[in-house]
């Protein structure tokens, strides 16, 4: 590997894919971009590549990439116009000449019969990619097993338990942290050009699982409770949270009961050289326990 840029890089999983690169290419050959001013000293100061910037920032974006030979395109977040941002990332590196795009996409079962829209950018994001003639990477990342928490209501579920309409819906979690750790080891590997990655746990998990691990682990009496979707809506409305978010939780929570979230692949596994880390000892990570 000669220069990679790395798009998102303060958060966790750009962190979790830095740390890793870091374990075998320095700093100077590690290029990031990020919209906070402190970040961006703190990480020119470690001999990184650093500029101010963002995805609609297309100046930003080309003086980030000069001389990079992979960009690693971190999906944006959905609260502004995620495919633009997506649009700017791939058509300035095209522009500036690098010659390898890596995208985390996402593990789905079937892109066509899914109920988060939200989620089919993803694959439209690599399609994009695909009509542009760049050498590609796509990582299809399973849900991550550290946004549990927000699924459930956080620690309050080991008291009040896990009220959700996902059914017997099973989800294949993985870490986030080896996720990135996983991406990178890819990326350092100068044969990962045009293939694709899904990384998935090794089992899949239903709301059920998940409740009796946290039992096991809390030592307190957690139930999950297969909701009506109605029912499920109403108390969303008394948290006050707006609509568009509510059906957007909804339209989440319904792919995973459809076990669109549910295929596993030993992608992962075989990049990391180890068994992904199971649900127990996953969410006694996340949790604290």
């Amino acid at each position: 590997m000669n220069k990679i840029l790395v798009t998102g890089a303060t958060g966790h999983l750009g962190g979790a894919v830095i740390e890793t690169l870091l374990t075998k290419i320095s700093s100077s050959q590690i290029s990031i971009i990020t919209r906070n001013e402190e970040k961006r000293l703190e990480f020119q100061s470690k001999g990184f590549n650093a500029f101010l910037g963002n995805y609609d920032n297309v100046a930003a974006l080309e003086k980030a990439m000069a001389g990079v030979d992979t960009v690693l395109l971190i999906s944006s977040g959905d609260q502004g116009n995620r495919m633009q941002e997506h649009r700017n990332v791939i058509d300035t590196a095209k522009k500036a000449g690098v010659k390898h795009i890596a995208y985390t996409s996402r593990c789905l079962n079937n892109r066509n019969t899914l109920t988060n829209k939200l989620m089919v950018e993803h694959f439209e994001t690599e399609d994009y990619i695909l009509s542009g003639g760049l050498k590609y990477t796509f990582f299809r990342n399973i849900l991550y097993m550290d946004a549990i928490p927000q699924f459930i209501g956080g620690i309050a579920a080991l008291e009040k338990g896990i009220f959700l309409p996902a059914g017997n819906g099973n989800v294949s979690f993985a870490l986030r942290s080896e996720m990135g750790e996983a991406m990178a080891k890819v990326l350092l590997n100068n044969e990962c050009e045009n293939k694709i990655y899904n990384f998935t746990g090794d089992k899949s998990y239903s709301f059920y699982d998940i409740a009796t691990a946290l039992k096991e682990l809390s030592g307190k009496e957690v139930k999950y409770t297969n909701v009506e979707t109605s029912e499920f809506k109403e108390m969303m409305k008394q948290r006050n949270l707006p609509e568009p978010v509510i059906q957007k939780i909804v339209d989440f929570i319904t792919d995973i009961k459809h076990n669109q979230e549910a295929d596993i692949y030993n992608d992962l596994e075989n990049q990391l050289g180890r068994k992904p880390t199971g649900l127990k000892d996953g969410l006694k990570v996340v949790f604290g326990l």
